[in-house]
């Protein structure tokens, strides 16, 4: 007799982890979710009194082989954080409010501390938005991932008024781009910095410290927290033409998608001072500078695009966040 734990697949194991997380998931739960966890969807009312023509906004997003750092490091509660601030910022540039958020999570064999560190990072970031954890996936599949592994996925929805759109569209000949720091390589490029900084051939070791990297690991540095831009992005909207949040492709490949035909973009990276971590991949690597700036962000997670005149509101708003944005380049 062969039984499904025989083949490696423990439902009992899951539900127990799922009764004991369950608390923590409804602790996201805002006036929006109809129904409780555990239904066969996931069930969201959406108040129609704060909207004219509701306009509902998608995206679904991983966090890549990060989750191969946070192994490493033994560190799974921000990669969870990372991966909701990612989505978040994906349709807040879009003019949207986040509304609530799915999550999927596979593995080779469940292990009740990662998955629940995992969660609390899903939790801490839904809670910090003001967003429901809604729904999610949890698969135990041993033939497909090793022991130890596993992979992060995650969905969002979100609503936008449909005369708030913020496409692009409104992007002219003369604004400027202004660059938002990011907080490290947020969830893009981990491929290339894990073959430079923790490949069998890096000679690094794990917890070795740098001073190049203010006394971090390199695990420390890769690992820091994708940043939220919700609350800086809100407060911008009105005084801006489009946003660009930079992922994979870079600073020039992602605000290229909020150009519209017939206009250009051009960017100085002689700006700003790129963070430590990437001087550090680059030189170590001796990866070519075509190469970072297309894989990598380079120390910039959000581009304002705005027109001259709002220069003086862009600096004061975002001096409120902590921000200081700077002046990296123009569309002409």
């Amino acid at each position: 007799m062969t039984t499904y734990k025989d083949a490696g697949v423990d439902i009992d194991a899951a539900d127990k982890a799922f009764a004991r997380l369950k608390p923590l998931i409804q602790s996201t739960f805002t006036p929006g979710v109809v129904r409780d966890v555990g239904a066969f969807g996931a069930f969201y009312q959406l108040d129609h009194s704060r909207w004219e023509q509701p306009t509902l906004v998608s995206s679904i997003d991983g966090v890549g082989t990060k989750v191969k750092v946070a192994m490493v490091a033994g560190v799974h509660d921000t990669v969870g954080e990372d991966l909701v601030n990612h989505c978040i910022n994906d349709i807040a540039v879009c003019g949207a409010e986040p509304l609530f958020f799915l999550d999927y999570f596979a593995t080779g064999k469940l292990t009740f501390d990662v998955v629940g560190d995992i969660m609390t990072g899903l939790v801490r970031a839904c809670k910090n938005a003001g967003i429901a954890l809604i729904g999610g996936e949890t698969a135990e599949m041993p033939d497909l991932y090793i022991r130890g592994d596993y992979d992060l996925a995650g969905t969002i929805i979100g609503v936008v008024e449909r005369k708030g759109i913020i496409d692009g569209s409104s992007v002219q000949k003369g604004d400027i781009l202004w660059g938002i720091a990011s907080t490290g390589l947020h969830t893009n490029g981990y491929s290339l910095a894990r073959r430079v900084l923790l490949g069998s051939l890096s000679g690094f070791v794990p917890g070795q410290k740098f001073e190049q990297l203010g006394g971090d690991t390199i695990e420390e540095a890769l690992l820091r927290i994708h940043k939220c831009y919700l609350p800086l992005i809100r407060d911008l909207k009105e005084h801006v033409h489009a946003f660009a949040h930079v992922t994979g492709g870079g600073i020039e490949g992602n605000t290229q998608r909020v150009i519209p035909e017939g206009l250009r973009m051009q960017v100085n990276y002689n700006q700003w001072d790129r963070p430590p971590i990437f001087n550090l991949i680059q030189q170590h690597g001796v990866v070519p500078e075509e190469d970072m700036r297309a894989t990598f962000n380079l120390g910039i997670g959000l581009v304002v695009i705005a027109p001259p005149s709002a220069e003086q509101d862009i600096l004061r708003i975002a001096a409120k966040h902590n921000e200081n944005p700077v002046a990296i380049g123009s569309v002409y």
